[in-house]
């Protein structure tokens, strides 16, 4: 029988310490790394937004002096609250509407079999897949017609007929729902109307609420769309495209530039700071159930 010696002990104790502390400095030193990749740009933009329009053609990257002044002044530049008030209404306008058509879409292909189900998912699934280049010209036919063109209409109607990626993926959240719950509900007399608010919705609230911020940044971010219905009507031009135009027009404004650049992301880094908790749930939770 081998008796290892107490200090031959210590001595591999402390090896694997001296492993575990350069492994977890080896890990965190490539985090810190690539969170200040990512975290770099942004800073970049928040500096030249507070400097003065000549020294941000410099190597400086600290404001000097620092011109909170800049965020005012540029609402005195650019129509910049009616671009955000457009991007606000398309963007709102277009989640409601996805909500409003979606949800029900989902719960049909989730929880109601019938003949043809699995055929019609497959036809959402190949409208997810279809580029949205492919239907861009016929559709513009279709909303000149109508008389739309000129407008965020023809972004913002299409929504009331459901989104493809929306359906998909409030449908594969429906799927974790135990059917046991909606059979509940049906024995107790509640219609397919009434499962679906009192029941689907309330316990699928993370994968809706995470379908609403998936619509609302693309809504938000949206830059084809605008450029193919409403470039002809600056009254019209949301946030995205309005921001564009202008540095297509004043490329040598950097300091406007940055100052919208920064506005612009900033609601959408508050809500996704408020909502990350749901957003990250709803995400996660998503079966991947046929």
């Amino acid at each position: 029988m081998t008796v290892v010696a107490p200090r031959s002990i210590q001595q591999r104790r402390q090896a694997q310490r001296g492993r575990r502390l350069l492994s977890w400095i080896a890990r965190h030193v490539v985090l810190v790394t690539l969170g200040i990749l990512f975290v770099a740009p942004v800073v970049f933009v928040v500096l030249t937004s507070l400097m003065t329009n000549q020294q941000a053609l410099t190597a400086s990257w600290i404001p000097n002096p620092w011109q909170w002044g800049n965020y005012l002044d540029v609402f005195r530049t650019v129509p910049l609250a009616r671009w955000f008030g457009n991007s606000t209404l398309y963007a709102g306008l277009a989640t409601i509407f996805m909500l409003v058509s979606s949800v029900p879409a989902a719960y049909v292909l989730a929880k109601i079999k019938f003949r043809g189900s699995n055929v019609l998912f497959i036809v959402v699934i190949v409208a997810m897949l279809l580029p949205p280049q492919v239907k861009a010209v016929p559709l513009y036919v279709m909303w000149t017609k109508i008389g739309l063109t000129g407008s965020l209409w023809p972004l913002i109607l299409p929504n009331l007929l459901g989104d493809a990626f929306s359906i998909f993926l409030l449908r594969q959240f429906f799927l974790t729902i135990p059917k046991e719950y909606v059979d509940a509900a049906r024995i107790d007399g509640c219609g397919e109307w009434s499962v679906l608010a009192r029941v689907i919705v309330p316990m699928a609230r993370p994968g809706v609420a995470a379908a609403a911020i998936f619509s609302f940044f693309y809504a938000w971010n949206d830059y084809f769309g605008p450029l193919l219905y409403a470039s002809e009507n600056p009254s019209a031009w949301p946030i995205s495209y309005a921001l564009a135009t202008f540095h297509s027009t004043h490329g040598t404004d950097w300091t406007i530039t940055m100052t919208i650049t920064v506005l612009v992301i900033l609601p959408v880094v508050v809500i996704f700071f408020f909502a990350q908790r749901v957003f990250i749930e709803g995400i996660t939770m998503t079966g991947v159930k046929g």
